[in-house]
């Protein structure tokens, strides 16, 4: 990048000493590949500031020239008046990539990081500590980094990102694959170094998180579209949320989805309800009633809530004709016989995955304890867990990858041999950790599946065909698949495992790292498949898409704690979720997490969320408390249960 002297002094004279980054005109290409269109943004300091797009949005692109890693094409990229190259040394950078060394231990990971980053031998010791303990990682400074859980992973890598101190934090999609408590537990502390005075840019693929961001900027195809406050872009959508509850899903939802986009905006399904987007929601819920009612349908339950920052994600990306393009899968089989009637109840009442009493033993330690799993033909069931909760043992005993300590399992009705050839093509199974390879093409590796899952030589072209149609990635089938972003890996390895249409489908995390958009176009594959009459067993660590499963259960440390539909299980939650508005957010955060269990308190960009077990006495309690310490109470109103405020309610309290 080369900067003309006098325009890098008047440039220089321009930025605000609010101002922490500053981006003009930025571009960024690769050979023929535009990643950056000269986009413009800035982030003052001591901002949370969220960069959020689809995959191949240019959001990389951008991180890597903020971290002073890769040149700019054109433009510039200035961090606190210096350009982000010369500003290293203040930049702390988190990448996709882990950058840990697993064979060494936490300790010895910090101490390399340090070393990189010139620490002063004294100052390093101070860091450590206050890092590790700020992250709940003081008592494992001796522990491999391999033999940490996802999200305490997660945590040391931000740890080596901090202990340089710099004034800049940038990470890019720092909480990929990690479980909701770790998750949350993760954007605290964000929320905590922002309050301090640090500068943090992330992007995320997950926009609950988003929600927890000062102000949010739109990416995509190497544009920003759009810069507001979470609440700004949702009253910019101009459109209600209307959660519409029955027992014909699958006929409602046609019925709805004719009448888009003239009298209604989208239809989004989920396990156990809809969510229609209207302009109007006394209208729009006049329209729903009057449309079922024209059909013979059933009157629904219908509640309006506000937008969700998904709704304006998609949305938005529909308005620039960038939603995916929805492929029918080429079936020759006519569908599986035991096809779903409704998302709920089957025609056929045997169990396609069964367990009684699952258990599995490692040496000393019992990873799974009593598990029991009824899954029907038809039937989307989610398996939920923290990291370690025991889910992906469980799923390699349902599907006979691991041998059960103890216990009863039987699998399309196979008792006996879960290994048998027969079985094995009536499966499919994608699981947490990619199973294509990566030094073969695209379509070298959906050969090789087709082949492997039995796939009639007559019928590979087609079905390989629709995989490559619904990636997306038609004319680059013959590129290296390890050249493949994250979410695209997903996708095809996706693929893969349904070519050959399975009775059964084992789906571990296939959504890790995916944007919203193409998360949705997922889903709507997979309910596709479920309406066709095969059985689904997924993993997800991102709640909000938990919700499109008909049935669920949480895992904690090996045994079942909760089991239901989503709206069974926020429903039973003891106590109410409270949205608190105070003038200073951190000081209130850290006033009540000492008079209340810390997990019922999180901070969510301008308020303040609270788990109430008894709200008639404790929010006069909580009153008390703010005002004491000079904090003033701007609104406080009860809010409904998210499935990940009812999940980390449940575990905590489980481990409690």
């Amino acid at each position: 990048m080369r900067y003309d002297t006098v325009s890098t002094l008047n440039l220089h004279q321009e930025i605000n000493s609010a101002t922490a980054i500053e981006v003009r005109a930025l571009h960024k290409q690769y050979g023929k590949l535009i990643a950056v269109r000269g986009i413009n943004f800035t982030v003052n300091k001591g901002e949370l500031f969220g960069l959020i797009g689809p995959d191949g949005a240019g959001k990389t692109s951008t991180f890597h020239i903020l971290g002073g890693v890769m040149e700019a094409t054109s433009g510039n990229a200035w961090v606190f008046g210096q350009p982000a190259r010369s500003a290293r040394l203040q930049t702390g950078y988190l990448t996709q990539q882990f950058s840990l060394y697993l064979d060494l231990s936490v300790d010895e990971n910090l101490r390399y990081a340090a070393g990189l980053r010139e620490v002063p031998d004294d100052f390093f010791l101070t860091r450590r500590n206050k890092y590790l303990k700020l992250m709940d990682l003081d008592k494992f400074g001796a522990r491999l980094a391999g033999q940490l859980s996802g999200g305490m992973k997660q945590k040391l890598a931000l740890c080596c990102a901090l202990v340089s101190q710099p004034q800049v934090l940038l990470l890019d999609e720092p909480t990929t694959g990690v479980d909701p408590v770790s998750r949350r537990e993760f954007w605290d502390v964000l929320a905590e170094l922002s309050n301090e005075g640090m500068t943090i840019v992330v992007a995320t693929p997950y926009l609950d998180e988003a929600e927890r961001c000062d102000r949010i900027a739109l990416m995509y195809d190497g544009e920003i579209h759009e810069t507001a406050t979470p609440k700004e872009l949702r009253d910019s959508l101009g459109l209600h949320r209307l959660e519409v509850r029955t027992n014909s899903l699958d006929k409602v939802e046609q019925v709805l989805l004719e009448a888009v986009p003239i009298d209604i905006a989208d239809v989004q399904t989920f396990g156990d309800r809809l969510d229609v987007l209207v302009k109007d929601t006394v209208k729009g819920e006049a329209k729903v009633r009057q449309l079922l009612q024209e059909n013979n349908l059933p009157s629904p339950n219908i509640e309006s809530n506000e937008p969700t920052l998904e709704n304006v994600f998609v949305t938005r990306l529909r308005q620039q004709g960038s939603a995916p393009e929805f492929f029918s899968f080429p079936r020759y089989r006519g569908g599986n016989k035991h096809i779903r009637t409704d998302a709920i109840n089957c025609v056929s009442t045997d169990f396609a995955i069964y367990a009684h009493n699952l258990s599995r033993v490692f040496g000393k330690f019992q990873a799974v304890k009593d598990v029991n799993v009824e899954v029907r033909y038809g039937e989307i069931f989610g398996l939920l867990g923290a990291n370690g909760a025991g889910k992906t043992t469980t799923i390699k005993m349902l599907c006979g990858l691991l041998e059960a300590s103890g216990g009863e399992i039987s699998l399309g009705g196979e008792r006996g041999n879960l290994r048998s050839r027969d079985l094995r093509r009536r499966i499919g199974y994608m699981s947490q950790k990619f199973t294509l390879y990566d030094d073969l093409t695209i379509i070298e590796n959906l050969e090789f599946y087709s082949g492997v899952y039995g796939v009639p030589s007559k019928l590979r072209r087609e079905k390989i065909d629709w995989v490559i149609a619904t990636c997306g990635l038609v004319g680059q089938e013959n590129m290296l698949t390890g050249k493949l972003p994250g979410g695209w890996k997903q996708r095809v390895a996706f693929g893969a495992s349904v070519m050959h249409e399975p009775d059964i489908l084992f789906l571990d995390e296939p959504t890790s790292g995916v944007d919203p958009l193409a998360r949705r176009q997922f889903w709507k594959l997979i309910n596709d498949f479920a309406r066709n009459g095969t059985a689904i067993l997924v993993t997800t660590h991102y709640l909000e898409e938990a919700e499109q499963c008909n049935r669920m259960s949480f895992m904690v440390a090996g045994e079942t704690v909760a089991e239901g539909t989503p709206s069974s299980i926020k429903a039973a939650q003891p106590g109410k979720l409270i949205e608190l508005a105070v003038n200073n957010n951190q000081a209130a955060s850290n006033l009540l997490k000492k008079h209340f269990d810390s997990w019922r308190v999180s901070i969510f960009a301008s308020s303040l969320h609270i788990v109430l077990d008894n709200p008639d006495l404790e929010i006069p309690q909580i009153y008390k408390l703010l005002e004491s310490a000079n904090l003033s109470v701007k609104s406080l109103r009860v809010i409904p249960f998210s499935l990940e405020d009812a999940f980390i309610g449940i575990v905590q309290r489980a481990q409690k």
